[in-house]
């Protein structure tokens, strides 16, 4: 198996992710004179990652559609990718932690913190691997990829419905602020 067998995959994927984030700033722009307690920890929590996770899968569809010459370069990129993301996945379990207009409850958790932490680390993985055990590493690579597109298709509906849905007046003491 190589990289061009997995050209369609990441076209499809590629083309999602930017209309993704596309969509993510229409739908702020939109929402952004409803009446709603913020925060910037509450934004850098809940808000930012989503679009750096569409990011990311926009990145790596072009880092595996690019005509590299060595799997070495590619694999380093995505190694470093997969570990910053990882990283950046527990800054986030500490900046939810910190913010005070939201309590996240289970679900925050798994989809803001949990399945993001996995997905990157699958991304490091597979591309540890991916020299030596291709078929399994382009494999881990894709599923990561897809999994954290739909890991951030789900935290941008919550944000968005939320903010949405709960005028500020009608917001619990639990309540979700997806800033």
């Amino acid at each position: 198996m190589t990289l061009k067998d997995w050209g369609s995959f990441y076209v499809i994927v590629g083309s999602a992710a930017a209309a993704l984030i596309g969509l993510q700033f229409v739908a702020m722009a939109l929402i952004a004179d409803l009446p709603r307690e913020t925060t910037r920890h509450g934004i850098d929590a809940f808000s930012t990652p989503t679009t750096l996770h569409f990011s990311v899968c926009l990145f790596v569809a072009a880092a595996l559609s690019a005509p590299w010459q060595s799997l070495l370069a590619l694999e380093l990129l995505l190694a470093t990718i997969g570990a910053a993301g990882f990283v950046y996945s527990l800054i986030i379990a500490g900046r939810a932690g910190r913010q005070s207009v939201y309590h996240p409850v289970l679900e925050d958790w798994i989809f803001h913190v949990v399945l993001p932490a996995l997905v990157y680390a699958t991304l490091a993985a597979g591309a540890a691997v991916l020299g030596s055990h291709g078929a399994w590493g382009l494999t881990a690579i894709a599923a990561a990829t897809l999994v954290l597109i739909f890991v951030a298709i789900h935290n941008a509906w919550d944000n968005v419905t939320y903010l949405v849905v709960m005028p500020q007046g009608e917001r619990p003491a639990d309540s979700r602020t997806a800033d």
